[in-house]
């Protein structure tokens, strides 16, 4: 079935305080390290005038910080991962990268577009994530534009080229990094192909709005998700096809509750497979003209907060259950299970072989479009 993506249309917006007409957003490019063949790994830190900043690296187009205050003023980087380039080249962990070409599992790394059945590595027991064994996540973009401004932001360009992964078709795909003086952090997935392709691709960050080597981790946090229906999986973390009501379930978010409060509920299957949270709420049906709402999360001790908008219509949260205390990261911290969240806009896991689900089709002359806002704040 086909579909066109559309282009958004509307962004609403909430901030800090109230933007002034002196302040301008700056962007800055520097490098975090050489790949071991001497390529040059850039770095882009774009910076507002309210104290927030953001990294974004070119391996993996990836969000490698996220620096901002708490309700004391007290600046904190929220994004956990590596302070240098060798960790995410020993032990990448989709650490705030850019997953695609189909973003989370595609069962038994198998699919069929057009009657011809196409193989993709598997990487994720029997199925293929995020991409493949070399997603997005893990090569390296260029850097096309790096703009200051009232929004400073920088665009990275990736050629995925026909057979990658087993995908058809070239692929070109740019991501945008925006920072505004409203304190809304915008990343844009655009993407065209020669031939009809598959495509899914989001973002990985790994929040901890507690601060980076916070003892609390992100269990803490209070989470609102308005999606009414959620997608079950089987044991493997594919989604049985079924669209299931949350109420009455450790998946209703519809009224803010803190994630440490259920996400050990063994007592619901769902929670023993994915050993918390790893499942895809449904937001709606389809990609849509403008951005909705697609979760509110809080840190209640630091104030520190965000709102994520996007025009996608499922929502994939990940409690980080699987960070099992073998990967050292920022300040020396070793990760450990439930120190971070992950919540990803996009379309369904498994989609290119479930009809029901929205698809992921993409034709040439079509235009993928995956906008996501993240729209910071701190409660005071």
């Amino acid at each position: 079935m086909n579909r066109i993506f559309f282009a958004a249309t509307a962004l609403a917006a909430i901030a800090i305080g109230t933007a002034s007409p002196t302040l301008a957003a700056n962007a800055r490019k520097a490098s975090f390290g050489k790949l071991p063949d001497g390529r040059d790994v850039s770095a882009v830190t774009l910076t507002n005038g309210r104290g927030i900043s953001a990294t974004v690296i070119a391996l993996g187009a990836s969000l490698q910080a996220l620096l901002m205050p708490d309700k004391a003023g007290k600046v904190e980087d929220v994004q956990i991962g590596y302070d240098t380039l060798d960790g995410y080249l020993a032990k990448p962990e989709f650490f705030g990268a850019t997953v695609g070409r189909v973003a989370n599992r595609i069962a038994k790394g198998r699919f069929t577009l057009d009657g011809k059945v196409y193989h993709t590595p598997t990487n994720d027991g029997a199925n293929s994530l995020h991409g493949g064994t070399k997603g997005f996540d893990k090569v390296l973009w260029e850097v096309t534009d790096v703009k200051s401004g009232p929004a400073a932001s920088v665009t990275l360009r990736y050629v995925s080229p026909d057979g990658d992964m087993g995908y058809p078709g070239t692929l070109t795909t740019y991501a945008t990094y925006s920072l505004d003086e409203k304190n809304q952090l915008t990343i844009e997935y655009r993407a065209t192909t020669d031939r009809p392709t598959v495509v899914n691709i989001s973002n990985h960050a790994y929040w901890n709005l507690a601060g980076v080597g916070a003892p609390r981790g992100a269990m803490g946090h209070v989470v609102t998700i308005p999606a009414e229906r959620y997608t079950p999986t089987d044991a493997t973390a594919i989604p049985t096809g079924q669209h299931v009501p949350v109420a009455g379930t450790v998946f209703d978010f519809r009224k803010p509750r803190a994630i440490g409060d259920r996400v050990r509920d063994a007592r619901d299957p769902q929670i023993a497979y994915g050993r918390g949270y790893d499942h895809n709420w449904v937001i709606g049906k389809a990609v849509t003209p403008t951005i909705h709402l697609m979760a509110r999360v809080v840190e209640p001790v630091s104030g520190r907060s965000f709102e994520l908008w996007s025009n996608q219509p499922g929502l994939q949260f990940y409690s980080g259950n699987f960070m099992n205390g073998t990967i050292t990261g920022k300040k020396g911290q070793i990760y450990r299970m439930g120190d971070a969240i992950v919540m990803e806009p996009q379309l369904f896991p498994d989609a290119p072989n479930q009809s029901a689900f929205p698809s992921v089709r993409l034709n040439p002359g079509q235009t993928y479009l995956n906008l996501m806002v993240y729209k910071l704040n701190t409660q005071r």
